[in-house]
């Protein structure tokens, strides 16, 4: 029972006895006062009238008349005149009229009245005795009003101090519900503060909880920046701070695997004669010197989220960029900004660049062939810092922005969509959802959403295209029962209001469809645009769809920024699971990213498994589910 519903029950109760006791008292009071007032009115009315009479002739007809004249002029139950022999002289009576008050009143409160009896003299001698005894109605009806007025008053105020109590009582109360909200956080794993309240009592709670949630964020946030010192050692060029070769590897693997993945562009810049600048220059200037180059390198990559950066060797320097669709324009950009960069530093004189757009599901053997051979011709030139060479290894398909325009427009307006499905499974081996990543019909022709994403995207379409994935996602959900799907939500639909209301009216007019729908959410993009991400989660949580991350873990050391959003599930980016069996330092940051993840109620997804010894390694360190090439859908029961 709530705390109101028992202040109005105290109230109710309080004002009952109340009313009653008070009732009581005042009633009998009132009757007494009453009784006696009338007892003395009777007997000055019988005075009165009897020294009347006693100064009157004595015939009967004006001894009658002066009774009447009296009986008429007051409000009178009886007048009687009684001889000295005790013979009724004159009689006058009145019972005909009710009382107002009710008969259970009446009989509850009886009142009962002394006659007035004075005696009628005749010279010196007693003519009779004459009793006067005043109607009790009207006391009746002043005694009821009395108590009727007496019940609304306490009625009423009942009923004010009930109102006046119960806002008093949300007033002094709302602590708790912050209270309550907080408790459920921390049930959920969401380790929230809320500001301490005036109450003593409520305050001492709330301080206890909120040096608990203190302490967990400052445990996971120690925790975070261990396992980003361990990511950075086990990843990282010692140097440079970039990407070493084998983590580079590792995410160029990622960038061509998978139905999903986006064709891109890869650059790699070579540093010309590096063993003779050492000899001449001495290693820590060429180390400085490096050093500006991979800072320059890394704050261009920094600038497109998704896209990375690293060393492959002493010499060479690689850019994998998913999404690029002009190779040519990217590599001149490049080049200018390391021109730039190296411009104040003439030790390195010749800087060969070279590039290549890549396709997805290509073979990392044939892009890094090809960049073989860029370098190969850019090194025959050695009369400028920096060169550029360009190898075609486009898929062939639309060409120019125009064109891939028209047929975006064209299949999203023909409804010319489809979503592919591929199993996400958890260590037992059953179906947890299925990843629907969208194709498009264009031409004839459907194209996975690598081929066409990077275009829309660079044509502003893909709030259009996440609109006809949400409601493609939906009817499928809505005609098969059993299917769970997740979806991919793009930065640019994070960031669009617009997006937020049509998807959730989207869900909320489908609430069974809406409960087996996971979207996931770009780590970068959900940390880029906290306050957008932030107005999705608490929009969706209602509904009962799983909101989570996908290509988690660069930024990893960045969760606690996020724990309190209530996030359902991390997908580890696949960069870390490729070849983790044959990676200590990868597995290690794995089990440490799923120990903090479990210790804030995140589930743990492995992407892009592709060979059964990474997918037998990755339950031993804490992952609850998989998905990616080498992943089979269960046969059904």
């Amino acid at each position: 029972m709530s705390l109101i519903k028992q202040l109005w029950i105290a109230i109710a109760l309080v004002t009952v006895l109340s009313l009653g006791g008070s009732f009581v008292v005042s009633t009998l009071a009132a009757r007494h006062y009453l009784q006696q007032e009338l007892a003395v009115k009777n007997m000055d009315n019988a005075a009165s009238l009897a020294l009347s009479l006693s100064q009157m002739p004595k015939d009967p007809v004006t001894v009658e008349l002066q009774v009447a004249a009296q009986f008429d002029t007051g409000h009178y139950r009886l007048i009687r005149l009684t001889g000295a022999s005790g013979e009724v002289l004159v009689e006058r009576s009145f019972d005909g009229a009710e009382a107002s008050a009710p008969a259970w009143f009446m009989a509850l409160v009886p009142i009962e009245t002394q006659p007035g009896v004075a005696q009628v003299q005749d010279g010196w001698h007693q003519f009779g005795t004459l009793s006067v005894e005043t109607h009790s109605r009207y006391a009746y009806d002043s005694l009821w009003q009395a108590t009727r007025q007496l019940l609304m008053w306490f009625v009423g105020g009942g009923l004010l101090t009930g109102l006046v109590g119960t806002l008093a009582l949300k007033f002094i109360t709302r602590p708790l519900d912050r209270m309550v909200e907080q408790a459920e956080a921390i049930g959920g794993r969401r380790f929230v503060t809320t500001p301490e309240p005036r109450t003593l009592e409520f305050r001492s709670v709330v301080r206890a909880m909120n040096a608990l949630s203190d302490r967990v964020r400052s445990m996971l946030a120690e925790e975070s920046q261990r396992l980003e010192a361990l990511r950075r050692q086990t990843q990282q060029d010692e140097l440079t701070g970039l990407f070493n070769r084998a983590q580079l590897l590792r995410q160029l693997d990622a960038a061509l695997s998978g139905e999903a993945s986006a064709d891109g562009v890869m650059l790699i810049a070579r540093v010309a004669d590096l063993a003779a600048l050492n000899q001449r220059l001495g290693r820590l200037a060429v180390d400085n010197t490096l050093r500006t180059l991979a800072g320059a390198l890394g704050g261009f990559t920094a600038a497109h989220p998704g896209w990375d950066c690293g060393r492959l060797n002493a010499t060479d320097f690689a850019l994998i960029a998913p999404g690029a669709v002009d190779a040519a324009a990217l590599a001149d950009e490049l080049a200018h900004t390391l021109d730039t960069a190296l411009t104040p530093v003439s030790e390195i004189h010749r800087l060969h660049l070279a590039a290549t757009p890549y396709a997805a599901q290509e073979a990392r053997s044939a892009v890094l062939t090809r960049l073989d051979g860029v370098l190969a011709a850019s090194e025959l030139h050695g009369d400028r810092a920096v060169r550029v060479g360009i190898a075609d290894g486009a898929e062939a398909g639309p060409q120019g922005a125009g064109e891939w325009r028209r047929l975006l427009d064209a299949a999203l307006a023909a409804g010319h969509i489809e979503l592919a499905r591929f199993p996400v499974i958890d260590r037992d081996g059953a179906l947890l959802h299925d990843e629907a990543p969208v194709r498009l019909a264009l031409d004839g022709n459907w194209y996975a959403a690598g081929r066409f994403m990077p275009w829309a995207a660079r044509l502003g379409m893909m709030v259009a295209v996440d609109t006809a994935v949400a409601r493609t996602a939906l009817a499928a959900l809505a005609a098969d029962g059993a299917a769970t799907l997740a979806i991919n939500l793009s930065v640019e639909a994070l960031r669009d209001a617009g997006f937020r209301d049509a998807l959730y009216h989207l869900l909320e007019s489908d609430p069974a469809a809406a409960r087996r729908l996971w979207i996931d959410v770009p780590e970068h993009a959900a940390l880029q645009y906290q306050v957008e991400f932030r107005a999705l989660c608490l929009a969706l949580r209602p509904l009962g769809c799983r909101v989570g991350l996908k290509h988690a873990g660069p930024a990893f050391s960045r969760i606690a920024e996020l724990h309190d959003l209530g996030l359902d599930y991390i997908k580890v980016a696949a960069a870390f699971v490729r070849d983790i069996d044959n990676s200590p330092g990868n597995m290690a940051f794995v089990r440490g990213l799923c120990t903090i993840a479990h210790s804030i109620g995140l589930q743990t997804i492995a992407e892009g498994v592709s060979t059964e010894a990474e997918r037998d390694a990755l339950p031993d360190l804490g992952l609850d589910g998989m998905t990616g090439p080498a992943i089979r859908r269960p046969q059904a029961a």
